[in-house]
């Protein structure tokens, strides 16, 4: 007597499909952070991934379409964890510590991240600027920042009048640059910034260029 396979049934088909979108996700983050996108090929991706180029079209419609879904996911990441930080409990000058802290953090431990984003920026946010979900998905950390700016400035301990985005965009570059540019730093100066002997003095260095700026005077011209 032989035995007939019993067929999937409908969420077990959901769950499969989901699964493999994300391993196609996951390989196809690597090999674009690794080769570029004009150096990684979709064969590869499906070679990796043990399906077919034809699948990964089926899931996302082409190369371009995968490399936005990939941006999508990364982005989704830090902005999950900027949604779920927490800091009305504490004063404002060590809540935005906090927020420099998660960026930190994030960017030391998502390398494909910030080669992704160097990527992108070489083909000047293209995929970015169509993506509707990228479009929409805002920043957390902007609301987060301009919470900790108004209570700062209430309460006399920020004296400088700071714009959101400015703030966002001083604590990402340091982080940014911090991972981005690690080897040719480390060849031209004999420092390797991400050092974990030096981890914490970055850290904290970061905090203090933030807190220094914004309790710094202004000269007003």
């Amino acid at each position: 007597m032989t035995s007939v396979e019993e067929p999937a049934r409908p969420g077990e088909r959901i769950r499969d499909a989901a699964r493999t979108r994300a391993e196609i996700l996951d390989v196809a983050t690597q090999e674009f952070a690794r080769a570029g996108y004009d150096g990684a090929r979709v064969d590869e991706i499906a070679a990796r991934t043990r399906t077919t180029k034809r699948m990964i079209y089926y899931y996302f419609g082409g190369k371009e379409q995968l490399f936005t879904a990939v941006l999508e996911r990364a982005y989704g990441v830090i902005r999950e964890a900027e949604q779920q930080l927490d800091v009305d409990h504490l004063d404002p000058v060590a809540a935005i510590r906090r927020l420099a802290e998660l960026t930190f953090d994030h960017h030391e431990q998502h390398p494909d991240f910030i080669r992704l984003v160097s990527i992108e920026n070489i083909h000047e946010a293209h995929h970015i600027a169509a993506s509707e979900k990228l479009g929409k998905i805002g920043s957390p950390a902007l609301d987060v920042i301009r919470r900790i700016l108004a209570s700062g400035q209430e309460s006399g301990l920020f004296t400088a009048d700071v714009d959101a985005v400015d703030l966002h965009a001083m604590i990402s570059s340091f982080c940014f640059f911090r991972v981005s540019n690690r080897h040719t730093f480390g060849a031209l100066f004999g420092r390797d910034l991400l050092d974990r002997a030096q981890r914490a003095h970055y850290r904290a260095m970061l905090g203090d260029m933030v807190i220094a700026y914004l309790t710094a005077e202004r000269t007003t011209h």
